[in-house]
């Protein structure tokens, strides 16, 4: 079987990338799919057992069904919340690309799908001159956008997407997360995006509760998802 992935990311930070990658994953589980995860870069992290650990990963980690080390799940993990690319830089650590991509093969060598969220926005710094868009290049996989619904979504969505194609990947499908409750003109945005976006609306979330992953992993149409190119 050809090994294959997903990268999730989001139109801008806090827009719901974590729950719906976990629900993803925990959705792709209950279909029968051996499913890892992976949260590449992650900054924010308390130290348990001798481990950075992030919140957003373990979240993930609990989704899956295949065995996880967290190193592998997580191989760049910094302790304060700012930009990972900051972070780094404080630590005296290089985020490298090879590195990762070492990672996911451990992972998808496991497993049938593997979830990898990014950190922040597509073009959110990794180092100097590379962002979470290389990431998601080197690893060659489709993309899954998050869209937070709120006033910009739309330039910040239009703009996502098409970085996305420059970098020649291909934009699997979209989420429209309902993350601002006093959001005017909400079904006009929405309508505004169907048709602007070459790519399908795999869920349409409300205001969720918590644990909204457990939702979505109800909602989400993983078929469509599925119908991703594997990596080569």
């Amino acid at each position: 079987m050809n090994h294959r992935g997903i990268f999730v990311t989001g139109t801008d930070t806090e827009v719901g990338k974590t729950v719906v990658a976990a629900g993803l994953a925990r959705a792709l589980c209950a279909s029968g799919l051996r499913t890892a995860v992976m949260k590449p870069v992650s900054a924010g992290c308390t130290r348990k057992q001798g481990q950075w650990l992030n919140d957003d990963a373990e979240l993930l980690m609990r989704q899956a069904n295949v065995e996880l080390e967290l190193s592998e799940v997580n191989p760049y993990a910094f302790e304060p919340p700012i930009a990972p690319h900051i972070a780094a830089a404080e630590a005296k650590v290089q985020i490298e690309l090879e590195h990762i991509a070492e990672k996911f093969g451990l992972l998808s060598g496991r497993a049938d799908m593997t979830v990898v969220e990014g950190a922040g926005g597509w073009l959110a710094p990794i180092n100097r001159t590379q962002t979470m868009a290389d990431i998601a290049a080197r690893l060659a996989l489709p993309v899954l956008l998050v869209v937070g619904m709120r006033l910009g979504c739309l330039n910040h969505t239009l703009l996502t997407a098409e970085s996305i194609a420059s970098r020649g990947l291909r934009l699997a499908g979209w989420v429209a997360n309902g993350i601002d409750p006093d959001f005017a003109r909400a079904e006009e945005n929405l309508a505004a995006l169907e048709s602007r976006l070459d790519a399908p609306l795999v869920a349409k979330l409300p205001l969720l509760p918590t644990p909204a992953h457990e939702i979505i992993a109800r909602e989400i149409r993983t078929d469509v998802l599925m119908e991703s190119e594997p990596i080569r």
